[in-house]
This record gives structure tokens, sequence and C-alpha cells, in this order.
């Protein structure tokens, strides 16, 4: 398959994909801002977003979006979840027959609380939707660590194709038909990495941190599957992989944004000091409307969200979380008890003595199994 790779939005993530990209195949990153375009043409360089990192000598900038689209065989998608449908909306009309559309965004659109793979589904509805997302960090990937990532994409022969345009040799990508599971896996880590982040900046220490990561990639997997996406998704790259990175890594905005909330500092002031978005912030709060509406606890999401709205601290969510009533862990799934609790019935009709149950179907059953062999 033979392709022409465009990369929408020039910030670091975006430009590392388009470096990825380019080793494969002709790519073009487009970017707003005419001096990062010029720099990346010139000097091979992002000095906005990737300082000091060189980017792969082929890759090409431009700010020409509509014409860059219009020769595209392949469109990643890489701005903000709150400009993600009106650029897409400029580049839909443009975009030629059939040219798969991938998304780089890991959030939900506020007030339509769509992922971004069901806005190109939308504005682009006969192109085929997807999303790369996984444990990225984007400067240990231009440093030339090794990585891995996931293409989540329902066609398999697409996904299959666009293993091999995005792959290199220190870069691994791995296919996921779950679309569903993985958006969601890389969009609810971002809160839970700004409960992490609070924290280091509360100066808890790493037993808290456990706690927080692993049940907070537990109120993943419960929303996950209440929205249709997989458990063996979240337990992989997509979902721990990624929340483990977002919430230990230095370099996550997201954990950098909860660390200075657990200080004390107010998230406009924080959100003020960044040059990019840390998309947790802005999803919280909409992670906590999906938890209602599915019935779903998220307890540390939701007072994650109350110290982004400054009805909290840091410290008194933390108080709330660890006053909560005990309970079993694992959680059993509610709807599974049910349907044992229905099967037993059947089973064993009569709950009775044991002398009373001794003749039920449960009991010939197990003396016919155990009957000894002639």
């Amino acid at each position: 398959m033979s392709n022409r790779v465009v990369v929408v939005g020039g910030g670091s993530w975006g430009t590392t994909v388009a470096h990825l990209a380019a080793h494969n195949e002709p790519t073009v990153l487009w970017c707003r801002d005419g001096a990062i375009a010029a720099s990346v043409n010139q000097d091979h360089v992002n000095p906005r977003y990737l300082d000091g990192f060189e980017l792969h000598p082929e890759l090409r900038a431009t700010t020409d979006l509509e014409g860059s689209v219009a020769e595209a065989e392949v469109v990643v998608m890489g701005v903000p979840s709150s400009v993600f449908r009106p650029v897409m909306e400029q580049v839909a009309p443009h975009l030629r027959p059939w040219v798969p559309v991938v998304s780089l965004t890991k959030g939900l659109e506020r007030g339509t609380r769509l992922r971004m793979t069901e806005i190109v589904n939308r504005v682009a509805p006969a192109h085929p939707a997807g999303a790369l997302t996984g444990p990225n960090l984007a400067k240990e990937i231009l440093a030339g660590h090794a990585a891995t990532s996931v293409i989540a994409m329902a066609d398999h022969t697409v996904a299959t194709a666009l293993q091999a345009v995005l792959s290199t040799d220190r870069f691994r990508v791995y296919t996921n038909d779950d679309v569903v599971g993985c958006e969601l896996g890389g969009t609810l880590k971002n809160v839970i990495a700004l409960a992490s982040g609070m924290v280091d900046g509360l100066e808890a220490g790493d037993n808290t941190r456990a706690a927080v990561i692993t049940r907070g990639l537990a109120e993943m997997g419960r929303l996950g599957m209440a929205m249709g996406g997989r458990a063996d998704t979240f337990a992989g790259l997509a979902g721990m992989g990624d929340l483990l990175a977002t919430c230990m890594s230095p370099q996550s905005r997201n954990r950098h944004v909860g660390e200075q909330l657990g200080r004390g500092r107010k998230a406009k002031e924080v959100l003020a000091g960044l040059d990019q978005v840390a998309e947790g912030v802005f999803t919280a709060g909409v992670v906590v409307e999906l938890a209602a509406e599915h019935g779903v606890e998220m307890p540390i999401s939701a007072e994650v969200y109350a110290v982004i709205k400054g009805t909290r601290t840091a410290a008194e969510a933390s108080m709330v979380l660890m006053g909560r009533q005990s309970r079993p862990e694992p959680e059993a799934d509610p709807a599974h008890r049910s349907r044992l609790a229905r099967a037993w019935r059947l089973v064993v009709p009569d709950r009775g003595s044991p002398a009373d149950r001794s003749g039920s179907r449960l009991a010939r059953l197990w003396r016919r199994i155990t009957r000894p062999s002639r």
C-alpha cells in the first residue's frame, strides 16, 4: 500500500508521528504556525515543542491544510479535542474517497461527549476511522528508545496497512478492533494521571500512587465496558500501558498539572503556564457525566473533577477517598451475581434442610459424576 501521509497538527505528538511515518512513506506535517513549518523544512526541528530533537530529513511541513489533505492517502489528526471537529470539517471536503482518518487525540468532545472517531464518522462518514493510542511519550521516541502503540480500527485490512505505515525498528505497532475501548483507555487515563500527579504534589509516596493507579484502572475498565469496550483492552497497551506511562513520567502534562494542583495552585493558573493541552482537565467533567449516565462508580474521577472546579483541595479529596466504605477487591459484577443466583435457583429449587436437598437435581448430578466406574 503506497501512501502519502498527512499529519494535521504540529504539536509534540503530531510531529513525532509524522517523523515516524516519514521513515516509510512521503509525509507532510500541517502546522498552524508558519514559523514551525519553516523550521521543520529548513532545519528538521520543531523548536517550540521538541527543542533539541532532530526530525526525519525527508519530513516536510506546510501551512496549506486543504492543499495537503487533497493529495493524502492517509490523514492523521493530531489536534486537541476542543478543535477536532472544526478542523475535521475543514479537512473533510478535500479528502479523496475512502482515505482513512486516524486520530491521535485522547479526549472527548465537550457537549456531545463523542469520541474522536465518532466525530470523524459524522463529519466524514465514507472514510474508515481509527485511533493510534498507547504509552507513547514523544521525546523518548525521538530519542530512539523502544516504544509500542496500538492502531485501533474496525477494518482489519486497513489497520494492517496502517500498521506498516507507522512502524519502525524502534516503534512497534499492534492492531486492535476494539475502537471504543482503545479510545476510552487513552481518554480516561488522563483523568487518573491528574490524580497521580496530585499524589506527587501532596508528597504522599509510592504506596498512595500505586493505589491510585490500580483503583484508577478499575474505574477506567468499569466505564469502558459499560460503554462497549472490552476488558482485555484495558489490561493492554491502550489501557494499563498508557495509564502507567502517563501517571509516572515527568514528561506527562496531565501528571504535571495534577502535581501543581496537589501543591495548592488553581487549575486556571496552572493551565495558563502550559504551551500544550492537558486533555484530562477538560475531560474530567465529561467523564463524571458519563459515569452517572451509565450508573458506574468513579470516585477518583469525581474527586479530580471537584479539585479542578475548586470545590475541594487535593488534600480534602484524598481524605474523602480514604473515608469511603470498605469493599471487596476485585468487585463482583452485580449482573454476574444475579445470573449466578438465577442459575442456582434453577438447579436447587428447594433450599430446605440438607436432607431435603439430597434429592435435588444438583445432588443427583453430583452422584452421577462421582459414581465409581465399573
